[in-house]
């Protein structure tokens, strides 16, 4: 049984991450979802993760990256919301 009280997250090259506790260095989750969401994590065991959204409007993140912690804390995202 999964432990829903934990948010583990799993990159499309099989690595997976704890982010129960981690902080968020920056995001942009604005409903409608969409390619300009995204958020920027780092574990406690200093895992730096980017959550990103491949274009679902229901879905807030729909996959996840481990990237250095120059990239995390320089990140600038390429796509602002284009509302409908």
């Amino acid at each position: 049984m999964t432990d829903k009280k934990k948010f583990i997250i799993k990159t499309p090259d099989g690595r997976t991450a704890d982010l129960t506790n981690a902080t968020t260095l920056r995001s942009n989750n604005l409903y409608p979802f969409g390619r300009h969401n995204y958020s920027i994590y780092e574990s406690p065991e200093g895992v730096f993760v980017r959550g990103y959204n491949s274009g679902e409007r229901e879905i807030m993140l729909t996959g996840f990256e481990i990237i250095d912690e120059a990239t995390a804390r320089g990140y600038t995202h390429t796509y602002t919301r284009e509302d409908e």
